[in-house]
C-alpha cells in the first residue's frame, strides 16, 4: 500500500522538524563547548547525531512506501540569548523533547484516522524512543539543579556526561 498523501505530508512535517532538533543541538553544542563544557557539549553532538538518524529514518520511511519527501527550510534555533548556564540549555532541550513527543502522537492520531497500520507500527519506535529522550533530557536537569552554583558538581557532571557514547 502507497502511503496516503496526508501522511507523506505529516511525515515530511517531522522531518523538517527531526532536521530542526539535530540544528538546534549543534548550537547548544557550540555554547557548551565555547563556555568550557566539553562534556556536555559532546552530549548535544551525540543528541545531534541521533536527531540526523530519525530524520533519515522518517525520509527512508517515505520512500520505500511510494511517497514523495519534500524538504523545506530550517529555522534558526531559538534561545541562544537566553542561554546563561548549561541548566538553562537543558531545561530548554528537555521542553523540546516534550514537543518532539506531541508531534510523535499528532503523527499516530493521523496514521490511525488514514488506517495505516504499516505507519503506527514504525512510529511505536519513536514512542519508545521519545520516552527515553524526556528520561535522558530530565534527568540532567534534575542533576544541575542539584549541582547548583558549585563548580565541582558542575566540572563532576559536564566529565559524566562527556562519556556518552
Amino acid at each position: 500500500m502507497i502511503i496516503s498523501t496526508k501522511m507523506a505530508e505529516a511525515i515530511n512535517e517531522q522531518i523538517n522538524a527531526e532536521i530542526y532538533s539535530s540544528y538546534l543541538y549543534l548550537q547548544m553544542a557550540a555554547w557548551l563547548e565555547s563556555s568550557g563544557f566539553v562534556g556536555a557539549a559532546k552530549w548535544m553532538r551525540k543528541q545531534t547525531e541521533e536527531e540526523n538518524k530519525h530524520a533519515m529514518k522518517f525520509f527512508d520511511y517515505v520512500l520505500n512506501r511510494g511517497g514523495k519527501v519534500i524538504l523545506k527550510s530550517i529555522s534558526a534555533p531559538e534561545g541562544l540569548d537566553t542561554w546563561k548556564k548549561p541548566l538553562d540549555i537543558f531545561e530548554q532541550a528537555y521542553k523540546h523533547e516534550l514537543n518532539v513527543t506531541k508531534k510523535i502522537y499528532n503523527l499516530l492520531k493521523i496514521a490511525q484516522s488514514e488506517d495505516d497500520p504499516a505507519t503506527i507500527e514504525m512510529l511505536q519506535w519513536f514512542v519508545k524512543e521519545q520516552v527515553e529522550e524526556e528520561n535522558s533530557t530530565n534527568l540532567i536537569v534534575e542533576q544541575l539543579k542539584m549541582a547548583g552554583d558549585s563548580k565541582g558538581a558542575l566540572l563532576a557532571l559536564d566529565h559524566q556526561l562527556g562519556k556518552r557514547e
